[in-house]
C-alpha cells in the first residue's frame, strides 16, 4: 500500500478532542460527501490570488493573468474527460447540482420528446431537476442496489418515440456501484436520445471518456464537482455539446453572457459565456485546473488500485464483525469493479448513534442518514410502504429521531490500512455495547449527542 500520497494533502495530521479528554489525529471517511484539499491546490491558489482580478476584458495586466488563468482551466476540465472543443463546452457554475439544474432549463425538450430517464440509484440533484421540465421514468435496481438492465431496456422501448435524454449516474454515492455509461449511451443514441452522466462520485476515482460525437457510446454532458475532487473552493462544471447550448436563452441573465444589448434586442454569447452570468468564480476554477493536474499527475489507474485495495481489505474486516449488515457489493474480491463506498448499520444501534460515537470517541468522521438518495436507499433497506409512510408523517412533524438510513464510509486518495483497523475498533466497540458516553437525541434533528459534551470551537477557528 503506497501511503506517499497523504503528502499531497492539507490538513491530514490535524488533531481532534475526544469525549474522554485526550486528542486524536482525524481520521476522515467521508470523501463521498467532500474530499480535503490538495496541497497542490492551496500552493496553485496562494501563486495565483497575488494576480487575481477580474476576467475578460479587462486590459490591466492582472486582469489579464487571470483571463489566462480561467480559460486554461476551462480546457483543463475538457482534457480531463477527454471532450474535444470542437464540439464541447465546459461551462463553470457551483457544483453538480446547479450544473445539472442548468442542462434541465436548457435542454431543448420538444413535445413529442419529452421524457427523461433515470435509475432508482440516482441522487436527488439527478432526479428532482428533471422532475421540473420533463416526465422523469425510473428504471428499477436489484436487491442489492445495480441498475436493472433489463427493467432500463424496457424502459427504453416503451418510451422509445418519446424519450429525449437518460439520465445517469456514473457510480452511486451510496454503494459505491458503476453504470455501464457507454453501452448505455449507446442504447439512448439508438432511439434518438441523448444521455448526461453525473459523475460526481466517478469524477475523483476513474477515468472518463466524452469520445466523438460520431460515436455511439458518446457522452452528451458530463457534471463534476470541484469539491469532491479535493479542490474545496465552491465551483462546479458542466461539460456540454455545444451545438445545444449555443441555441437557446440562458436561465440566468446579467452581465458577461451578451455581445449587445439595446433597448429592443438582446444579442448572446457564444457557449460557454452565454451561460455564465456574472462575475465567475475564477480561485475556484484555479483549484479545480490545479486538482485536476494532480490527479493526472498520481494517474486515474493508481488512484483506482488504491482505492480498490483499501476496499477489499475494509470489506474483509468488516465482515468479520458480528451484527453488521453491509449493503450493495460486500464482496472483497469485487472491489475493484466498484468505488470505495460502504454503507453499513449496526444491529440494534441508531445509525445516528453510531456515527455520533465513532465521531466523539475515536475521531472519526463517516456520513450518516439517506445521503440524498431516499428512494435508494429504502429500497436497499427493504423499508416498506407502511413504514415509510409513517416515516413520512414524522419528518412533517419535526421528529426525525426514527428516520431509516445508514453509515456511510467512503475513501480516498490518501486513506491507509492503519485508519480501517482505527474504524474496525470503532465498530467493535459499538457493536459489543463498549462505548463510554451518555449520548441524547435530538428530536428534530435525530442527532445524538454526548452527555456533558462542551467544546470552544472558536478555540480552532474564527472569522
Amino acid at each position: 500500500m503506497n501511503k506517499n500520497h497523504r503528502n499531497l494533502f492539507v490538513g491530514l495530521d490535524t488533531p481532534v478532542p475526544l469525549l474522554n479528554g485526550s486528542s486524536r489525529t482525524y481520521i476522515n471517511l467521508d470523501n463521498a460527501a467532500s474530499t480535503p484539499s490538495m496541497a497542490a491546490v492551496k500552493k496553485a491558489v496562494d501563486d495565483f490570488l497575488p494576480y487575481y482580478s477580474s476576467v475578460h476584458r479587462g486590459t490591466g495586466f492582472k486582469s489579464q493573468v487571470s483571463t489566462y488563468a480561467y480559460d486554461q482551466s476551462r480546457h483543463s476540465v475538457l482534457d480531463f474527460i477527454s471532450a474535444n472543443e470542437r464540439n464541447y463546452t465546459c461551462i463553470f457554475g457551483k457544483n453538480t447540482t446547479e450544473a445539472i439544474n442548468l442542462l434541465a432549463h436548457r435542454f431543448p425538450f420538444s413535445a413529442a420528446r419529452n421524457v427523461v430517464l433515470i435509475s432508482g440509484m440516482e441522487h436527488h440533484s439527478n432526479d428532482l431537476p428533471w422532475r421540473g421540465v420533463a416526465r422523469v421514468v425510473h428504471a428499477g435496481t436489484t436487491p442489492d442496489g445495480r441498475l436493472d438492465e433489463a427493467d432500463f431496456d424496457t424502459q427504453l422501448e416503451r418510451y422509445a418515440d418519446r424519450l429525449a435524454l437518460v439520465a445517469i449516474t456514473g457510480a452511486s454515492n451510496v454503494t459505491g456501484l458503476l453504470n455501464p455509461v457507454h453501452r448505455l449511451a449507446e442504447k439512448a443514441h439508438r432511439v434518438g436520445a441523448q444521455i448526461a452522466l453525473d459523475a460526481a462520485q466517478l469524477a475523483p476515482h476513474r477515468k472518463i471518456e466524452m469520445l466523438d460525437l460520431d460515436d455511439p457510446a458518446h457522452l452528451d454532458y458530463v457534471s463534476i464537482s470541484a469539491h469532491k475532487m479535493y479542490a474545496p473552493f465552491g465551483t462546479g462544471a458542466l461539460v456540454a455539446r455545444k451545438d445545444v447550448f449555443a441555441k437557446g436563452e440562458p436561465i440566468y441573465r446579467g452581465g458577461g453572457e451578451v455581445e449587445l444589448v439595446t433597448l429592443d434586442q438582446v444579442v448572446w454569447s457564444q457557449p460557454p459565456e452565454r451561460d455564465e452570468a456574472g462575475s465567475p468564480n475564477t480561485v475556484g476554477a484555479v483549484a479545480l485546473a490545479a486538482a485536476i493536474l494532480q490527479l493526472e499527475q498520481v494517474g486515474l489507474a493508481q488512484v483506482a488500485a488504491h482505492e480498490a485495495e483499501l476496499t477489499a481489505y475494509a470489506l474483509t474486516r468488516i465482515n468479520r464483525l458480528a451484527g453488521i449488515t453491509v449493503y450493495g457489493d460486500a464482496n472483497p474480491g469485487s472491489a475493484a469493479e466498484r468505488l470505495g463506498v460502504i454503507p453499513i448499520n449496526v444491529a440494534g444501534i441508531s445509525h445516528y448513534l453510531a456515527a455520533a460515537i465513532l465521531g466523539y470517541e475515536f475521531g472519526i468522521g463517516v456520513r450518516n442518514g439517506c445521503f440524498c438518495a431516499h428512494p435508494y436507499l429504502l429500497h436497499l433497506m427493504g423499508v416498506q410502504e407502511e413504514q415509510s409512510q409513517l416515516v413520512r408523517q414524522q419528518i412533517i412533524s419535526h421528529d426525525r429521531r426514527f428516520v431509516p438510513g445508514m453509515l456511510r464510509i467512503s475513501f480516498g486518495l490518501y486513506n491507509t490500512v492503519e485508519e480501517i483497523d482505527a474504524l474496525v475498533e470503532g465498530l467493535d466497540c459499538i457493536v459489543r455495547g463498549k462505548y463510554r458516553g451518555k449520548y441524547s437525541q435530538d428530536m428534530a434533528s435525530g442527532e445524538f449527542l454526548p452527555k456533558g459534551w462542551h467544546v470552544r470551537y472558536e478555540d480552532f477557528y474564527q472569522t
